[in-house]
This record gives structure tokens, sequence and C-alpha cells, in this order.
């Protein structure tokens, strides 16, 4: 029995790699791939700091930041996984928020409590095309001076891989994780194009959040978890329970 992995590339590859540390086949069905979008940057445009909701618009971005100044900028990353890619990149300062969108926009507005940031603050927002949230809305309403630019978008893979398919028709998968809104709605797209939607459905399906689960209890999956918190150690635990449920 595997764990279905919907997580783009490269990210997948080492929710894989933890997953098998714990004991577990994995089967890898990305819903979504990068593409990067040109960077439409003003060169007479100085800022204060990054925001950062995903590591994509960092790796999408990687080549050019060099060229763009935005290096020595301190940066806020939504979490530490987003975190780690900008260190990568070689951003030194960088800000760790908890996980989501939410705690980004609190830690940013705290920052400037602490001086640490101007209160006017001209703020980069390096995005992807379909945003959860009006980020530079919320911070723009405290004050800030927030420039969004689109630096990738993830675009529907359409099909799933044959071992895929055939681990439905063989009752061979026994949970499925999802990490975003968008590569659950893709995910269920392919697979009721694969003709799996039932077998995919009667899973567990554990979710990053519950904003996540929804589009699968709308599709009409009865067993949906949620992790406590929106990162991997949570998402795992969760499908622990699931898997335990289902031995029972």
């Amino acid at each position: 029995m595997s764990i279905l992995v919907t997580r783009p590339h490269p990210d997948n590859e080492a929710t894989a790699d933890n997953l098998r540390g714990r004991g577990h086949a994995v089967l890898l069905a990305p819903a979504l791939k990068l593409e990067p979008v040109a960077f439409q940057g003003e060169s007479d445009v100085s800022y204060d700091a990054v925001l950062v909701t995903s590591a994509n618009a960092i790796r999408a971005l990687v080549l050019q930041l060099p060229d763009l100044g935005l290096l020595q900028l301190p940066l806020f990353a939504v979490g530490e996984h987003t975190a780690a890619a900008a260190r990568e990149a070689g951003f030194a300062e960088v800000i760790v928020a908890g996980g989501d969108a939410a705690s980004l926009r609190d830690k940013v507005r705290q920052s400037a409590r602490d001086k640490v940031l101007k209160k006017k603050s001209a703020l980069l927002y390096l995005a992807g095309a379909d945003l959860s949230r009006d980020l530079g809305g919320e911070l723009g309403a405290g004050g800030f001076r927030v420039v969004t630019r689109t630096t990738y978008r993830m675009a529907p893979v359409k099909h799933l891989p044959r071992e895929v398919c055939e681990g439905f028709a063989a009752h061979g998968i026994e949970a499925v994780l999802h990490y975003s809104r968008r590569s659950a709605r893709a995910f269920l797209d392919a697979a009721r194009d694969e003709g799996v939607e039932i077998s995919a459905l009667a899973i567990p399906h554990c979710c990053l959040s519950e904003t996540v689960a929804g589009v699968l209890r709308e599709a009409g999956a009865s067993q949906v978890l949620v992790a406590a918190t929106p990162d991997e150690t949570a998402l795992f635990d969760s499908l622990e329970r699931a898997l335990r449920t289902r031995l029972a």
C-alpha cells in the first residue's frame, strides 16, 4: 500500500524521502507544475523589504535575483520551507512567519511596531499568479506601500501517472496528501478524467489546511483530515491518524 503525494516537484521528492523514512511506500503525482513568469520590475523604485508566500516565487526568479538588487533586503517568508529557499538563493536576513499568509501579515505589522520596519515601508511582494488572499491590500490598509509582482504560475497537470491509475484500480493507495487548494482541485480533475475518481474519493485525504480540505469535501470525499498546523510535520501526524483509523 502506498501514500500518494500530490505536491509539485521538487518539493515532492523531499516529502517522499520523509515518508519512506517513516516506513511508507510512496507514489508521486504532482498536480501542478511551475511556470516562471517574466519579472516586471521598475529600476527606479526602491524597496525596504521583500515578502514571499511560496518557495516557488524564489525558484522562478533565482537566476535574476543578483541583478535585481533584492538580496541585500530583509525578506519576510511565510514559513520555514520558504525561508530555507530564500537563504539558499542568497538572502542574508530572513524573517520567518508561522506558515500562512495571515501570520506573515501579522509578522510584518509586528516588525513595524518593533521599529524593524518603518510604518510606511515599501514592500515588494513576490507572488504567484493565483492568490488565495489579498495580502498586499491587507498590509496597504495598515499604511504599508505594497507592490505585488507575479513571478510564477502553477499550471495543472492534466493526467495522472500510469502507476497511480493502476494503484487506484488495484486499491493499492491508502491515503493522499494535499498541500494547496489549487493542487487539490487539479488532482480531482485529473482523477475524474482518468476514470478513477470514485476510488480516489473512497480513501483518506490529508490536507494542510481547512481551505484545502473544503475542496475534497465538496467533491464527495468522506475521510478528510486537516493538519493541526500548516506544516508537513502536522500533516504527517494527520496521516498517521488516518491510517490508525483504517486499521481499527
